[in-house]
């Protein structure tokens, strides 16, 4: 993983100004005034950032927009980027600033020079997100340069006091990039649990279940799926425990897919390779446990992820098998392409028999079907629950990560008749989404409050976004980690 190097912040020292490497950047508000840094730029460039402050070009910028003017007179810097903030900006607009930093200065050193201005930390925020680069298997002259970022602000401490929480959470979402953007040769199953443990070096309790122990469990939907593949299905439980003792956990349950060739109903070959980002639900939920774990947030909360790969061979479950799962369900097998839901069942079994959680919070990369219906703007949410639901659907808004409510409903459960077993795994083409929520939702005990969140659309995307380059998002974890700070941690 290429991240920023790391994001300083310093006193003001407008002496530096005339001999920083790389570029300059200054933020002027709707109305173009200059500020004491701004206007340092402006007499060491003979005007030049006033005359543009006065143009058509600024009238025309909308707020969080830059641009840039190259090779300014009187400095060593290659170019000026020229933000139009409010004074005091809304957190989307401010990130949306930061982001736009990130694009214009490449692989430069930046200094920003931000004065006393609101919402600096979530522009810094923004700067990080969009800075992100996955590079691990890039080599020679397609390696990226690490460049310094430095804000120069009148409050430093008090600036990196209020960037720290958000930067551990930047760290988690570039955590679920990096798992999402792995080929599958690299991230196995195997690979992918030994990426996990690791996080016990933040205090994260870790558990690896095998094979063995999943059988003995009981598992029979999560193995049949990952029977054909060589590479061995695991589930692994993470906890963060830094609440009250005796306060239940959140649980987070993963799809954890790290290969999905369809198995026997095999997919086309055109855009299979996509499908290394099948594990994208495990892949937010290890970043989420990541994040808390930095910030040593005082919840309590506990990661699951089935970790499988769904191949065709000899040994591969068939459409039209029937398998058992944990809570003792049979379930026919129609089509071995819908195999992530078979994963889900079992784990969030496991989770609520062995938690007994305050609430549980699915996600997978689960249907094409959403994609359909919300295209790649917006995640889409079920839940049994309302008042969780409408907390997260607050905790998604103010963390600018998209999200829409769809519906339940008997009629879509009635889709999912079996003439041979207790249910179908897919239940036709109408509401493709919903009969899949709906499947789930036969796990989810009437006591427990859920929510599940098909990211199919939004895990992954074909173009640049404004917090993320083009490919593995990590949407969610902001979100979530919103979610646990407002509903779940102590005090």
């Amino acid at each position: 993983m290429t991240s920023p190097a790391k994001i300083t912040f310093a006193e003001t020292d407008l002496d530096l100004v005339a001999t920083a490497p790389g570029r300059v950047a200054v933020i002027l508000d709707e109305e173009g005034r200059l500020d004491p840094g701004a206007r340092r730029v402006n007499r060491l460039m003979r005007q030049a950032l006033n005359r543009f402050a006065e143009s058509r070009a600024f009238a025309d910028m909308k707020p969080g927009d830059l641009k840039s003017l190259a090779s300014p007179t009187g400095m060593e810097a290659e170019a000026v980027d020229v933000i139009k903030l409010p004074r005091r900006p809304d957190v989307a607009t401010a990130r949306k600033a930061g982001a736009a930093l990130a694009r214009a200065r490449g692989e430069a050193d930046l200094l920003l020079l931000a004065g006393g201005r609101a919402k600096m930390a979530d522009l810094a925020m923004g700067l990080a997100l969009r800075g992100y680069d996955f590079a691990d298997h890039k080599t020679g002259k397609d390696a990226p340069r690490e460049a310094s970022l430095t804000v120069m602000c009148s409050k430093p401490a008090e600036l990196e006091g209020e960037f720290t929480p958000m930067a551990a959470v930047a760290e988690g979402v570039f955590f679920t990039r990096d798992l999402v953007s792995e080929p599958a040769n690299v991230l196995t199953t195997t690979e992918f649990a030994t990426r996990l443990e690791a996080l016990r070096g933040l205090g994260v309790e870790v558990e690896v279940l095998d094979e063995d122990r999943l059988a003995e469990l009981g598992m029979g939907a999560l193995l049949a799926v990952g029977q054909g593949s060589d590479s061995p299905s695991k589930v692994v439980v993470m906890k963060w425990m830094g609440g009250a003792q005796d306060a239940a956990p959140l649980a987070l349950v993963g799809k954890g897919v790290v290969f999905d060739t369809g198995g026997i109903s095999l997919k086309p070959a055109a855009g299979m390779e996509d499908m290394t980002m099948d594990m994208g639900g495990a892949g937010v939920v290890s970043g989420v446990m990541k994040a808390l774990a930095l910030r040593k947030a005082p919840a309590n909360v506990v990661g699951l992820v089935g970790l499988v790969e769904n191949m065709p061979s000899g040994n591969a479950t068939r459409p039209g098998d029937i398998v058992k799962s944990m809570k003792g369900d049979t379930v026919e097998v129609i089509n071995t392409d819908a195999e992530g839901r078979l994963v889900l069942c079992d784990v969030m079994w496991y989770a609520q028999e062995t938690f007994q959680p305050a609430g549980m919070i699915d996600l997978a990369t689960l249907t094409g079907a959403v994609i359909i219906a919300l295209g790649h703007d917006n995640a889409g949410v079920f839940s049994n629950n309302d008042s969780l639901c409408n907390d997260f659907l607050k905790s998604a808004e103010a963390e600018c990560e998209g999200a829409w409510r769809l519906p339940l409903g008997q009629s879509y459960d009635d889709q999912l008749k079996s003439q041979k077993a207790d249910m179908k795994n897919v239940g036709g083409r109408p509401a493709g989404s919903i009969t899949a929520a709906q499947f789930l939702k036969r796990f989810v005990k009437e006591e427990t409050p859920w929510i599940h969140l098909d990211i199919a659309g939004v895990a992954q995307v074909a173009k640049d976004t404004d917090l993320a380059p083009k490919g593995a998002t990590g949407w969610g974890v902001m979100a979530l980690d919103r979610l646990v700070r407002d509903r779940f941690e102590k005090g």
